[in-house]
């Protein structure tokens, strides 16, 4: 059972581990992106649904995407991260909110207009 000093520790670190997260991605660590998440967190976004770490890692060594934060945003276990995301050559705005517990990654949500993407991949 967590004590009121692991909730504080997640709360005052959940920031930081978001940050370590998304630099590790930058840099194309996926064994340090993946040490942040936990085992079963959960990911939801505009073109997907994924189930665990291990999934999600997966699919992150195969996009490589690039992030360039514009601003962060902290409450208690959530933090949420506004950012271009380069994917494959086009920039996307991105909104991911982030749920922290026992200093691990739990869930991401992420939101973003879709167009650009779909429109690319169309034209292919």
């Amino acid at each position: 059972m967590a004590t009121k000093k692991d909730a504080e520790s997640a709360i005052s670190n959940g920031k930081e581990i978001v940050l370590t997260f998304i630099k590790a991605l930058n840099q194309e660590d996926f064994d340090t992106a993946k040490d942040c998440l936990s085992k079963d967190m959960v990911f939801d976004g505009v073109l997907g649904h994924r189930d665990g770490a291990d999934t999600y890692i997966q699919d992150m060594r195969k996009m490589k995407f690039k992030y360039k934060i514009k601003k962060t945003f902290e409450d208690g276990n959530d933090v949420c991260l506004l950012y271009d995301i380069d994917m494959s050559g086009t920039n996307i705005f991105t909104c991911g909110w982030y749920q922290i517990k026992y200093n691990k990654i739990k869930s991401l949500k992420v939101v973003f207009d879709p167009r650009p993407v779909l429109e690319k991949s169309d034209k292919k």
